[in-house]
């Protein structure tokens, strides 16, 4: 079986051929499909295994980054989504993706509630667009299958609205005794730290959630930026593999999909 991967794409999303790429070389058969052919019905999202909602800038970030996109998808598709995760299907986004995936309820999706929106994703705290490689440490309680055996990881980020927050205390609580936190920034030696290794500000320094499933993941950091080692800060200077290290995030999902047809 090849995983078929729809790949959203439109109105300012700008790393929808980097993800339809990575999906391609883990094995998956990836398309890219605008929003308006959904919305439209022309193209079916039930035709599809996974669903991802790549970085970029949508619609500008006019209102705050991802909350139109999330908008549309919401008042448009909510109910095709529902069902896609229904089904047992995986969604991924990725930065702005993220970003539209909170806002419209779909994370942290706590007790199957995929409409109700407890947490965001706001301006840095330096005031300013954050490009820079980090550190991340992953949760290995979490049920994410998208990080399925990667204990640490280093990618870029890139945005000017990661700061991720949460609406109360018992929010936060409900993340973490669910182990819907997936990915922390950490510093080089692996502990919590502040700027600049936490670029944003997040609240327990989270970069990435996933829901009760695991199939439903979220994250600020680009996996899809670091498909070879010449795309790594340091590639002339070290010793590293031929692939890189965010191919694993996608690798994982193809994978996850074959296993369960």
């Amino acid at each position: 079986m090849i995983p078929k991967v729809l790949i959203l794409t439109g109105f300012g999303i700008n790393c929808d051929m980097e993800t339809q790429h990575a999906f391609r070389v883990a094995g998956a058969q990836s398309e890219r499909v605008h929003l308006t052919d959904l919305i439209n019905r022309t193209r079916n999202l039930s035709d599809f295994d996974i669903l991802a909602l790549p970085g970029g800038f949508s619609f500008g970030d006019d209102i705050a980054s991802g909350k139109v996109l999330a908008n549309m998808i919401k008042y448009n598709l909510g109910g095709q989504v529902q069902e896609f995760i229904d089904t047992g299907k995986l969604i991924l986004g990725i930065c702005n993706g993220f970003q539209a995936m909170v806002k419209m309820g779909l994370l942290p999706g706590f007790n199957g509630d995929y409409s109700t929106q407890e947490v965001t994703l706001t301006f840095n705290d330096s005031g300013r667009f954050e490009d820079r490689w980090v550190h991340l440490k992953t949760n290995q309680n979490s049920k994410c299958i998208f990080t399925k055996g990667i204990e640490s990881i280093y990618l870029p980020v890139r945005h000017g609205e990661g700061k991720f927050v949460v609406k109360n205390s018992d929010v936060l609580a409900r993340l973490r005794k669910g182990s819907h936190i997936v990915l922390q920034y950490m510093d080089g030696a692996g502990n919590l730290a502040g700027y600049p290794f936490n670029p944003n500000g997040s609240v327990d320094s989270i970069a990435a959630i996933c829901d009760e499933t695991g199939r439903v993941f979220g994250m600020m950091p680009h996996p899809e930026a670091f498909q070879h080692r010449t795309n790594h800060p340091g590639w002339t200077r070290e010793e590293l593999p031929e692939e890189g290290a965010g191919m694993q995030i996608f690798r994982n999902a193809v994978e996850y999909v074959r296993e369960n047809p």
